[in-house]
């Protein structure tokens, strides 16, 4: 009996010298901006963020085990700054014209791309040419989005002033204002349009669309200078999820097209535009 436990106590040193000597290889963090823009970004019933940007981080996190990408909650006007702050490594879903010229990071194509659509109620008669022409019309517009139509100025005072604008923080309030004859037309993406008709099957003819668009997302991910991950590291990482088929499983359900080839990393030397 001595012999034996001499053995399993002889086993067991040598096991955690084993583990002592090893090498460490925890994951390092990589702190992802949650700033609401659905079906992207919207907080889940738990309060925490969801959407597109949650399944695209589970499968980064079972593609690899050097880096752990999590969700950090931040809104639409705070992001930069949390971002610049270091609070944030990445913002992803981003465009070049919604705000980020000047701010020192890598710009990363993700190979993404969606639209801002027009959207009105379905009445008789009523077809493309609704659209035609914004004066006179009451707009259901999201608070903080930049807008093509009016230059990209996301200010609320001005999008009021400007084009009669009804603002809120929800595209289904909008979409409600647009049923309950509160508001003409709302701006949305082409894929949250699609995600709420999935789960409202029964609206689906209650609303008009436009073949107009507002604007066209090339989806970029803005990485910072100081980030834990490289922009070519990041970029490999999406490269491999393109190339077997799960970001098309992710993104292509919603309409939001995903190309064949991503340009890949664009960093700029002094990090600014």
């Amino acid at each position: 009996m001595d012999g034996c436990r001499r053995a399993s106590l002889k086993m067991l040193w040598f096991s955690v010298v084993l583990l002592i000597s090893a090498p460490t290889m925890a994951s390092q963090t990589v702190k992802v901006a949650g700033a609401p823009f659905p079906p992207y970004v919207f907080k889940a019933e738990s309060g925490e963020p969801g959407g597109l940007l949650a399944e695209l981080l589970e499968v980064l996190n079972g593609l690899q085990t050097d880096y752990r990408f999590v969700l950090r909650p931040t809104a639409i006007p705070r992001r930069f700054r949390d971002f610049q702050e270091g609070r944030v490594d990445l913002v992803v879903f981003e465009n070049p014209d919604w705000g980020w010229q000047g701010i020192p990071g890598a710009r990363i194509d993700m190979g993404l791309e969606d639209a801002e659509i027009f959207v009105a109620k379905a009445r008789p008669g009523r077809g493309e040419h609704y659209f035609s022409k914004l004066a006179g019309k009451r707009l259901a517009l999201y608070n903080g989005y930049h807008y093509g139509f009016a230059g990209f100025n996301a200010d609320p005072e001005f999008l009021q002033r400007e084009f009669d604008a009804k603002l809120s923080y929800s595209h289904d309030s909008n979409l409600r204002m647009l049923l309950r004859e509160r508001a003409d037309i709302a701006l949305m993406t082409r894929s949250y349009l699609s995600a709420y008709l999935e789960q409202h099957p029964e609206q689906a003819g209650s609303f008009l669309t436009s073949s107009r668009l507002d604007q066209r997302y090339h989806h970029h991910a803005l990485l910072r200078p100081a980030a834990p991950i490289s922009a070519e590291q990041f970029s490999a990482l999406l490269e491999k999820l393109r190339a077997e088929g799960r970001l098309q499983r992710i993104f292509g359900r919603y309409g939001v097209v995903v190309r064949p080839a991503a340009t890949g990393s664009s960093a700029v030397t002094d990090g600014r535009d």
